[in-house]
């Protein structure tokens, strides 16, 4: 039988967790498993009152924390305008109006250099901007001497620096989720005023220099309405005042130095007004530019070099390749320069690229002087041997020899006899009719020395041009890449 209490008995038992009486005509099996079911309840119900009691005591425990930790001005029962005072202050006006000028204390903590423009010569940058001065009038009771922070919708209420950015194109202040701007007021009055600001700031960029060049950018605060009598703008801690990210990078520049200065700006219709500077270095990266214009701009002229070895009677490959490298540098010149303001200065890739568009197309003029010059020359061979058909079997070779040298004994040799050989009259009037033929043309460059006989034979001989020009060209260019590199590194 079960007892009343609640207790199992060796019989029939009754349990508190047990919905039905266990009869003892049960397998024992049975009575085991209904057993161990019964143990696992009365557990369950156990935790379960064990975790609500621990629930109430964590309560109690936070509870006492908040009232440690309780401050009258954050639990003020009454609007913060009555805290305040704002409704008994004019705040249309600047604290302590009519006396001397307000100290306003600014620090700037720059987020982002977001990107540089030479075509539109400016810059964007996101930073955090914080305004630091006293009055007296937002001044509240605290005995805990703590601070109060408030959003963007009590700045519309009270007085608030009017700084703006001088020479900005573009500006705004970031409103996601809310408008990021926090204003903290102390109990003595002092003003934390912060906002988070995106500005597009003009920069005057020298590009002389461009691209080994360096930029000297900056971005310039001041207040728009009140006078350096009525508000002194400075930086709160110097230099310490402007902090930056470590993380900051441009992909083109290279951000060396970051530093405040700050001086008077004189309007004639206004006056003086307090003006802050955040000036900032940037050197440009060269890597670029040389893979995108110096190398394939000197790869160019080296190919225009390939002409001086083709022969020179290959009148379509010499022409072709001549004109393929001038419309190449074209291309990149005009690609150089759409990327780039339009100054009315020469700028430092403009020497470079000119001067091998220069050299590419003086290898074309090269070219058409020696097929120039050829064709004359076979123009004079065509009408010596109408004159004289004797000659026409003697190489050009030898008309060379004998222009130059212009003697008897080597007229002699050419026609295949020394001058103590002995042959017949007629063979040696005919062999000398070359000599007599062009006498005339001797006796000039032997008087002009031996300089005008180098010069007179470059001249005839065509191909003597392509191999001077072998050495000038490429010596040439080298030269003048000393010069460049040397002046604008």
């Amino acid at each position: 039988m079960c007892k009343p209490g609640g207790t199992c008995t060796a019989g029939g038992h009754w349990s508190a967790g047990c919905p039905t009486l266990i009869s003892s005509k049960m397998p024992y099996f049975a009575k085991l498993l209904l057993l161990i079911f019964c143990l696992v309840l009365l557990v369950e119900s156990r935790k379960h009152r064990r975790r609500r009691w621990t629930g109430q005591l964590e309560v109690q425990r936070a509870s006492r924390i908040y009232k440690k930790n309780h401050d009258v001005t954050k639990t003020w029962k009454g609007k913060t305008e009555q805290l305040l005072r704002v409704n008994n202050h004019d705040f249309t006006m600047r604290p302590a109006f009519g006396g001397p000028a307000i100290p306003v204390g600014v620090d700037v903590q720059v987020e982002s250099l977001d990107s540089i423009s030479e075509v539109d010569m400016d810059f964007t940058m996101t930073l955090y901007l914080r305004h630091y001065w006293k009055d007296e009038r937002l001044s509240f009771p605290s005995t805990t001497n703590k601070s109060m922070t408030f959003d963007g919708r009590l700045v519309k209420k009270i007085w608030v620096p009017d700084v703006f950015f001088v020479h900005s194109k573009r500006s705004f202040i970031h409103d996601t989720t809310k408008d990021n701007i926090m204003l903290r007021v102390f109990p003595d009055g002092h003003v934390l005023y912060s906002m988070r600001i995106t500005v597009t700031q003009m920069c005057n960029m020298d590009f002389s220099r461009f691209p080994l060049d360096s930029q000297m950018c900056s971005l310039e605060l001041e207040s728009y309405a009140y006078t350096d009598e009525e508000l002194m703008l400075y930086w709160k801690n110097g230099n310490e005042s402007l902090k930056t990210d470590e993380k900051i990078s441009l992909s083109q520049f290279l951000i060396q130095k970051f530093h405040t200065t700050s001086r008077l700006a004189f309007y004639s219709s206004t006056g003086w007004y307090n003006r802050l500077y955040i000036n900032f270095t940037l050197r440009r990266h060269i890597f670029f530019f040389l893979l995108q214009t110096y190398f394939p701009a000197t790869l160019m002229v080296i190919l225009s070099w390939v002409s001086f070895w083709i022969d020179r009677r290959a009148v379509p490959a010499r022409v072709s390749l001549g004109i393929t490298t001038v419309l190449t540098m074209s291309t990149i010149i005009t690609g150089v320069n759409a990327s780039m303001p339009r100054v009315s200065y020469v700028k430092a890739v403009d020497i470079y690229l000119w001067a091998s568009f220069v050299f590419v197309f003086l290898s074309v003029l090269e070219y058409a002087a020696v097929n120039y010059l050829t064709t004359v020359q076979e123009r004079k061979e065509r009408k010596l041997c109408e004159r004289f058909p004797c000659t026409c079997g003697i190489p050009h070779s030898q008309f060379m020899m004998l222009d130059e040298n212009c003697s008897e004994s080597d007229a002699n040799s050419l026609a295949g006899y020394t001058r103590n050989q002995m042959v017949p009259e007629e063979e040696k009037q005919q062999k000398m009719v070359v000599h007599l033929a062009m006498s005339n043309e001797c006796h000039s460059p032997r008087k002009r020395g031996q300089k005008g006989h180098v010069g007179l034979r470059i001249i005839r001989n065509s191909h003597a041009i392509d191999k001077y020009s072998r050495l000038i060209f490429p010596g040439t260019y080298i030269f003048f890449n000393l010069i460049y590199w040397s002046v604008f590194s």
